[in-house]
């Protein structure tokens, strides 16, 4: 889950970026890839480093950075610390993130706190219906 969240806040900053870009230079719009969106980007860097907002570019990238960084080689206290509401409609539970062992094989599964839950593979299914919980939340 956290390398999908992480997935998405990349795409979308470097689509920000990448939007302003266009609207200061009328430049056309890359397609939402992160390779087009970098490269894109990158062509653009040396304009946008001189721009009022160079500062916030900068700590943005940095911060993705960081987020990857953690994402790829989590720290101890931070490999079971996803917490996040249910995403089954009306259910009022927290989802977490848990490790069972059986034997020498950890087995890692997401477990709401009303009993829902899903295994590895299923965790793919779970970033539309938080995508719509955003959505839902922000409107």
């Amino acid at each position: 889950m956290a390398a999908l969240d992480t997935r998405h806040n990349i795409l979308t900053i470097l689509e920000s970026w990448s939007g302003f870009v266009v609207e200061k230079l009328g430049k056309s719009a890359p397609t939402r890839t992160v390779p087009d969106l970098t490269r894109f980007l990158l062509i653009h860097l040396e304009w946008l480093v001189t721009q009022p907002p160079a500062v916030d570019f900068a700590e943005e990238i940095d911060g993705l950075r960081l987020e990857l960084l953690r994402t790829i080689d989590p720290g101890p206290s931070e490999r079971h610390a996803f917490h996040r509401e249910c995403v089954v409609d009306n259910c009022t539970g927290t989802i977490n993130t848990s490790a069972q062992h059986i034997g020498n094989t950890e087995r890692r599964s997401i477990r709401c706190s009303s009993g829902h839950s899903w295994e590895m593979h299923e965790w793919i299914t779970l970033r539309p219906l938080m995508e719509r919980q955003r959505k839902a939340v922000s409107a």
